[in-house]
């Protein structure tokens, strides 16, 4: 298959960068994949090109990575993506949307849902970023989850080559189960070419560390959110189908997480992957398209 078209949506100062696979004149009814933190549109290419055959695809850069705009560190809340997926829909003129995102795209998802009632037909999420917003608490951040957020300033920026950069993440724990197609699509899209044929992250330590802060404070119940107040109530009014899924390897936090989105969508079904982890589209994507058939054929 071609490879996707890249447009961007929204102000040229804050542009909302999109990989799309197949023509809207096609008259296929839209798909919108939303990545987890730290990836990139084109790490959704095998799942995308499976489900151009019956839809127009389209992946984002979530704000902060890829091609889209990087906003200050303050502006990586849980309604910031919402909205921006909303300008999405909106200059699109997308209706009876498929979503189908992972962590906290899936998050952005189901919050874009409420925001826009009626042009969602179903949401297939995978594992998102989940607060309880009936039983916050008000203690700090714990220490692991603190190292976690300082670590990630610690990450390795740049590397010698692409083929370099492929080579170290093969053999990393995180990238390990990577189908070689999805790991491709990451260094050749997730990073910056350079002049000298190095290679860079499009989101930079820096960003990678204020996304990663309020996503602990919601895993850990303490998301005080800002003055827009707390977006995670919203999730009971959504009015579409949804399908929550986790993966059997993934950590006990997500199925948690999991569990607080069902029980604040009482008639949303599950899905559980199993043999696989966090990643599910990037690790056996054949796995994830036979799901999405499933759910697609479901009745409202």
């Amino acid at each position: 298959m071609a490879p996707p078209t890249r447009l961007f949506v929204g102000d040229a100062s804050a542009p909302i960068a999109l990989a799309r696979w197949g023509e809207p004149a096609s008259g296929r009814p839209p798909v919108l994949l939303l990545h987890g933190t730290g990836f990139v549109a084109e790490v959704w290419t095998e799942v995308a090109e499976a489900l151009a055959v019956d839809y127009t695809v389209y992946a984002l850069d979530r704000r902060g990575h890829g091609l889209s705009h990087k906003p200050s560190a303050d502006r990586f809340h849980f309604q910031d993506f919402a909205e921006d997926l909303c300008r999405v829909v909106d200059q699109l003129d997308l209706h009876d949307i498929y979503g189908i995102g992972h962590s906290a795209g899936a998050t952005d998802l189901l919050l874009a849902a409420k925001l826009l009632p009626g042009r969602f037909a179903r949401l297939f999420v995978m594992e998102p970023t989940v607060m309880d917003p009936h039983a916050p608490r008000s203690e700090g951040l714990s220490a692991m989850s603190e190292a976690s957020v300082q670590g990630a300033l610690r990450r390795r920026a740049e590397f010698e080559s692409a083929e370099v950069l492929f080579q170290r993440l093969r053999t990393a724990p995180a990238f390990a189960p990577w189908t070689e197609p999805s790991l491709w699509a990451y260094v050749h899209h997730g990073f910056e070419r350079l002049g000298d044929g190095r290679v860079r992250l499009h989101c930079t330590p820096e960003i990678e560390s204020a996304l990663l802060l309020p996503i602990f404070q919601a895993m850990e119940q303490i998301y005080t959110c800002d003055t827009r107040g707390n977006p995670f109530a919203w999730l009971s009014d959504i009015d579409c189908p949804v399908c929550i899924a986790t993966a059997e390897q993934s950590s006990p936090v997500y199925q948690e997480m999991a569990a607080r989105a069902a029980a604040l969508m009482p008639h949303a079904s599950r899905w559980t992957f199993d043999g696989v982890g966090h990643c599910v589209a990037q690790e056996a994507p054949e796995l994830l398209l036979q799901a999405l058939r499933a759910f697609s054929t479901q009745a409202d």
